[in-house]
């Protein structure tokens, strides 16, 4: 079973950077995509940034030009590099395989315990 770890959340101020990692178990990377979501206290989980077997990408409206998504199939990790922080990108961040199709990406493996990100002066 593929388990995933996500690190590299903390507190950073408005207009910050920081880079999560998602460490994957197992060979995963050669056949599924993988996504960042996030979860804000009192919301729903949403989708930040998906990147495909090939790397193809795809991002909420609400990062695009901000986080990058990228994946190294060496390392089995996939990161998401935030710039210009912003205090509503602060939330719990959780990486998972997907599945990319015209109609959506869904998530499809089980959820870690996420990386907490924290936005404030």
């Amino acid at each position: 079973q593929v388990q995933l770890v996500e690190s590299g959340g903390g507190l950073v101020q408005p207009g910050g950077s920081l880079r999560l990692s998602c460490a994957a178990s197992g060979s995963i990377f050669s056949a599924n995509g993988m996504g960042w979501y996030r979860q804000a206290p009192g919301k729903q989980r949403e989708l930040v940034a998906a990147i495909s077997n090939i790397g193809r990408t795809k991002y909420a409206d609400s990062v695009k030009g901000r986080f990058t998504i990228s994946r190294d199939s060496a390392k089995n990790t996939v990161y998401l590099q935030m710039n210009s922080l912003k205090p509503e990108d602060a939330a719990v961040y959780y990486c998972n395989t997907v599945v990319i199709t015209s109609s959506g990406t869904y998530s499809t493996g089980s959820w870690g315990q996420g990386t907490q990100v924290t936005v404030s002066s």
